[in-house]
């Protein structure tokens, strides 16, 4: 049974109609990319499934539906999201950051701060300074990680490589596969099509806020047509 299943699934905001009926699923232990060009909708697929966003239709997280649940309550039941903004909390410490991931204030049974700064050597380092003086690079890297400590087995990662430097990409795309190592199920929307074509199990193309192209990795790479109409500027 998929872990995530969408049918259907219409988005607003206000009177702008953006998400036109989206089926998507994702299966345990799986990496799904979600393609497509700026203003396709794929942010908000994510913002909608977290009920973030007006939506109708129906998403359901291990066969239960969470469509209309208020997004605190979709985070409990183990969905985790990053949002491309990399929300922190500027004036509180690195460590004080992972700490306020913790569900009902309890460690993870999955994620120990121990984990995070095994991944993520320069979070230790950086572990007492304050999140708002921290790169874009170690922003990301701690948004990830807090969402971690939330313990998801579902997370949803919008434009994680986002103006990032090329080594720090690398070093995101490392960290996904890692997460996939350890059970979890990602759902990553990502501009880059070179480094979602590399980590992706499955990929999502989307178009005029619907779902217009599935497949693996290497079937997307050698559909020439589908890159130039859906991906390619």
């Amino acid at each position: 049974m998929p872990l995530l299943e969408i049918e259907s699934l219409h988005a607003y905001y206000g009177k702008s109609h953006v998400l036109h009926g989206v089926d998507l699923c994702v299966a345990p232990g799986e990496i799904v990319g979600l393609l497509g060009r700026n203003g396709v909708g794929r942010s908000t697929l994510v913002k909608a499934v977290m009920g973030q966003v007006r939506a109708t239709g129906s998403v359901r997280f291990r066969g239960a539906e969470v469509q209309g649940l208020a997004p605190h309550r979709i985070a409990h039941l183990g969905i985790g999201y990053v949002p491309e903004t990399r929300d922190v909390f500027a004036s509180l410490s690195v460590q004080e950051n992972l700490l306020l991931g913790c569900k009902r204030g309890r460690p993870s049974e999955r994620w120990s701060l121990e984990d995070m700064y095994g991944m993520f050597p320069r979070l230790h380092e950086r572990r007492a300074t304050p999140a708002g003086v921290l790169s874009g690079g170690e922003q990301q890297m701690l948004t990830l990680c807090r969402t971690l400590m939330g313990d998801p087995a579902l997370i949803m990662i919008d434009e994680p490589t986002e103006g990032l430097a090329p080594q720090v990409v690398e070093q995101v795309a490392g960290y996904l596969r890692r997460l996939q190592e350890r059970g979890l199920a990602v759902l990553l929307v990502e501009q880059k099509l070179a480094i979602a074509l590399r980590i992706a199990t499955r990929v999502c193309v989307m178009g005029h806020g619907a779902i217009v192209y599935q497949g693996t990795p290497a079937e997307l790479q050698a559909n020439a047509p589908v890159r130039r109409e859906w991906l390619e500027v």
